[in-house]
């Protein structure tokens, strides 16, 4: 298979899997509407109820498969998440297969080297002294044959390792992706860092490096050669192998450490990089990039001396090694020769010597000094190994039936590592399926990370945060994930359409859920204002939208695919008084279809939509009821404390 081909075939992975969940799902879809209405049963036909098999369809529909497409995702979640556990195992079974097989065609490559110096001695011991031009012709012939074949075996190992390569960053790239995803939910982005580290092995797989490599195996058939040629020559060139063995195992005790000190610098540079690249309109508004840069120059300045320590370090051993080389060499030839003037050997087995224990020592010189590669190679697959098998993706869960939005929160007690600040504390609630909650407090009270632990972004030190009776922790991340809707504060969109990022870039859903998602959040209206309507493109900074639009935006996103949980963030933080008004419509409507909402704010115009209001304060919840009986005590708190008395206005204190 051709790298393009095999390319092709491991991106469209996912788009085959998704046609197969897309064509599952026509049944799925049909069942669900079977079983919501009925076969035959909305018409009349039947009764009320439906027949029994429209019934029993429903039940697959409602309790099976979630509707609005979840069928078909279902099965590509499956899939994907096999893929994803055994990618380290049977994923990569092919690979290692074919670096092995490359590894056979070094040896025979490297042993048809040996026509060379065989040819070298045949012309120095029988063509000159013979001056037979038929032996001269037929050695040519055969050593000509040998030539082509070591290149044709050469050209093919490459190809190997090229396929080899491509398919290990196909296979690894988007468990690598997803992992890093999942574990950047406690909001560090380090672990996308690790999408370089497989540039790091397809270079190296393909590099010269590892090739020779594969090259060190086949030394000891040359040492074998060199000893037929007389033992002495052998002991040469087999003693200075034992140095050159010992000068590389030096070599890597005395890099390891620099080198990954160096690669851990330079990915907090990057870090910082990022960081900067985020925050760019903050940097430039006020004047931040001297600083910016000073951050990042001293963790590059730290990388690029540990990254010279290594390579001073790394060329001290490469020239010793060469010097041992060189110096074998010469002992080869000198030694050689002597041999030959005692007539113990002819001078064609010197020359042959020499050029035969050259091709044994050679690859033990380049794997020093390429030790390098080997080394950022080695340290690479260890971290996305090390990243695939802690992933939480790799723990196996049974799909449960599609939930209803009963919400459960036991004492939940949140220290984040390594401080010792207690974030929230003994926080407990229950919320029914449709119910709204409000949850009020001064800002660094605890909200958002509440918000953030409701839909499984970051898990509590101790306590359990429960939808439908079930711990989060246990239920399947993608199904989970279509099941709740989630706006944060710093509400960001995806360089894409308004209709793609409503649709939370799924391929397999129809228009009609898209639009329902916008009626549902009222934003249909604004959407329709802009030219292109849904297919107006968001680019990567949010423009052309402003921040309330792109607030708006992502509400109908977290209400997309019929959620059956909602969590809000501030989800007023940006709006103008017709967004106010949106947002209550929304809220209302996600009441009527039984969606059970928790908004976080600061600002009392969202209560009056909310059943209960929860205070908190410090990590703690101060109180927690019904709207009418909570209204009353913050407007007592807040007269108190001279701050707005009404929820209309204002924010709390």
């Amino acid at each position: 298979m051709d790298p393009l081909s095999q390319t092709e075939a491991a991106s469209s992975l996912t788009d085959g899997q998704e046609a197969a969940g897309s064509a599952n799902s026509a049944n799925g879809h049909a069942n669900g509407a079977n079983g919501a209405n009925g076969a035959n049963g909305a018409n009349g036909t039947n009764g009320s109820n439906g027949s029994a098999n429209g019934k029993a369809n429903g039940a697959n529909g409602a309790n099976g498969s979630p509707p609005n497409g979840h069928g078909s995702s279902s099965v590509i979640q499956q899939r994907v998440d096999s893929d994803f556990r055994n990618v380290l195992g049977k994923g990569l079974s092919v690979c290692r297969r074919n670096i092995l097989t490359a590894g056979i065609f070094s040896f025979f490559v490297n042993v048809l080297l040996l026509a060379m110096p065989i040819y070298l001695f045949q012309l120095s011991d029988r063509v000159y002294t013979s001056r037979s031009t038929d032996t001269l012709i037929m050695l040519s012939l055969v050593v000509g044959g040998a030539i082509v074949a070591h290149v044709f075996l050469d050209m093919i190992r490459r190809f190997i390792l090229m396929r080899v390569a491509v398919e290990t960053e196909a296979k690894l790239g988007a468990p690598v992706l997803s992992a890093a995803a999942k574990a950047s939910q406690n909001g560090s982005n380090r672990e996308f860092q690790l999408l370089g580290d497989l540039q790091h092995l397809r270079h190296f797989i393909t590099g010269p490096v590892i090739l020779l490599m594969m090259d060190v195996p086949v030394a000891p058939v040359y040492l074998a050669a060199t000893f037929l040629i007389h033992p002495d020559l052998g002991w040469i060139v087999g003693g200075t192998g034992l140095i050159l063995f010992i000068i590389a195992v030096a070599n890597q005790k005395l890099t390891a450490v620099p080198y990954t000190q160096a690669n851990t610098f330079a990915m907090r540079a990057n870090l910082a990089a990022d960081a900067m690249a985020r925050n760019s309109q903050v940097i430039n508004a006020m004047g931040m990039i001297p600083e910016g840069v000073q951050i990042w120059g001293r963790e590059t300045a730290s990388s690029l001396k540990a990254h010279l320590a290594a390579q001073d370090r790394n060329i001290y051993m490469t020239g010793l090694s060469k010097l041992v080389r060189l110096f074998t060499q010469v002992a080869i030839l000198g030694w050689g020769a002597r041999l030959a003037l005692s007539d113990q050997i002819t001078g064609g087995m010197v020359i042959a010597a020499s050029i035969i224990g050259s091709r044994a020592l050679s690859p033990i010189e380049g794997t020093i000094e390429g030790w390098r590669s080997f080394i950022q190679a080695r340290a690479a697959y260890a971290r996305i190994k090390t990243l695939l098998e802690n992933s939480p993706l790799n723990w196996e869960r049974l799909r449960l039936p599609r939930p209803q939005g009963r919400v459960t929160v036991e004492r939940i007690l949140y220290v984040p590592p390594p401080t010792k600040k207690v974030i929230l504390n003994g926080i407990s609630f229950e919320l029914e399926p449709g119910e709204s909650l409000a949850i009020v407090g001064a800002s660094g009270s605890g909200k958002s990370t509440l918000a953030r632990m409701l839909v499984g972004s970051i898990i509590p030190t101790a306590g359990n945060v429960r939808l439908d009776r079930m711990d989060l922790r246990n239920w399947d991340p993608r199904q989970f994930g279509q099941s709740v809707g989630y706006l944060p504060q710093d509400v960001q969109l995806f360089p894409a359409s308004i209709k793609a990022n409503i649709a939370r870039m799924r391929e397999d859903v129809t228009d009609d859920m898209i639009f329902d998602a916008a009626e549902l959040a009222d934003v249909h209206e604004m959407i329709s204002h802009f030219a292109h309507g849904y297919e107006t493109q968001v680019l990567i900074d949010g423009s052309p939208l402003s921040g309330g639009q792109k607030q708006r935006i992502g509400l109908a996103r977290a209400f997309f695919g019929d959620p059956r949980l909602v969590v809000l963030d501030e989800p007023n933080s940006n709006l103008d008084a017709p967004g106010e008004l949106a947002l209550a419509n929304a809220l209302s409507r996600a009441k009527r279809r039984n969606i059970t909402v928790i908004a976080i704010t600061q600002r009392p115009a969202l209560l009056q939509s909310a059943d209960k209001i929860m205070v908190i304060k410090e990590g703690t919840a101060q109180a927690i009821g019904k709207r009418d009986d909570i209204i009353p005590l913050l407007a007592a708190n807040g007269a108190a404390k001279g701050a707005p008395a009404a929820p209309g206005s204002g924010t709390f204190q």
